[in-house]
């Protein structure tokens, strides 16, 4: 069995054959879906699908690209609800800052982005809730920050992007979220990281409708594909399919008290 640990069902793309979608991922092997909180506004399709699924389950965030709609006490309604198994994905994305902003508008765009980020550290901290946690082109500020707060923080990088400045946050007792990227054939950075990672800390995910794993890349991704994920690793690492699986799965129960 696999828990797929971060995947958009709420995105639009799903809307037409969702149910096709789920039936494929059960059929997969797929044991459970977690869909992150990204833009408020898919939240109560989340929370919608979630209810309607016992496999599925949701999350309560804000994607940095969303963070001036960010509102914290609109989170904190369904955070409670017993469906909700984290905060996030929030973070520190700085990819697109130089054709989106003006280069004075750069810096306050990323204290905007850093505030948020902290606003929901302090969220999952005092609701007790596993943190998903998004990092593009911010290495060392989202470093600084988790580092800063990870006492009494349970938390995963999201796609995680083979930095080892990120990866000394083993330390801290973080997790790694590996997907489809672990499959393309320019991802000789995280290839050769994913070694270094503890097993106990990985956690699988497709980030579905986004970066589908070979041999479906550039294809909608779905849960169903994580399968692919497992077999690149358990070829890299040299490890058993199914205790890839087993040991995954294990991880997920754990990081989501699911």
């Amino acid at each position: 069995m696999i828990v797929d640990t971060h995947c958009h069902l709420d995105d639009e793309s799903f809307k037409p054959d969702l149910n096709e979608v789920l039936s494929r991922a059960r059929s997969a092997g797929i044991e459970k879906i977690v869909i992150p909180g990204a833009d408020m506004a898919d939240l109560e399709r989340a929370v919608e699908i979630s209810h309607s699924n016992d496999d599925v389950y949701f999350a309560v965030g804000v994607h940095p690209y969303h963070c001036h709609d960010f509102d914290l006490s609109y989170l904190e309604g369904f955070i409670r609800d017993p469906k909700c198994v984290g905060v996030g994905e929030c973070g520190l994305d700085y990819y697109r800052m130089k054709e989106n902003f003006a280069q004075i508008e750069i810096q306050a765009e990323k204290e905007l982005q850093k505030s948020v980020f902290l606003a929901q550290i302090d969220l999952a901290k005092r609701y007790e809730k596993p943190l998903i946690v998004h990092i593009r082109d911010a290495n060392q500020d989202s470093y600084d920050i988790l580092k800063a707060h990870a006492e009494g923080l349970c938390a995963v990088l999201h796609c995680f992007n083979a930095s080892e400045l990120l990866l000394s946050l083993k330390d801290c007792g973080f997790y790694f979220g590996i997907g489809g990227v672990l499959t393309f054939k320019n991802a000789k950075n995280l290839v050769e990281i994913l070694p270094k990672i503890p097993l106990e800390r990985i956690l699988i995910e497709t980030d579905a409708p986004y970066l589908a794993p070979t041999p479906n890349r550039g294809k909608r991704n779905e849960p169903s594909f994580t399968t692919f994920v497992v077999e690149k690793m358990s070829e890299l690492l040299n490890l058993d399919v199914k205790e890839i699986e087993s040991e995954t799965t294990k991880n997920a129960k754990k990081f989501f008290n699911f």
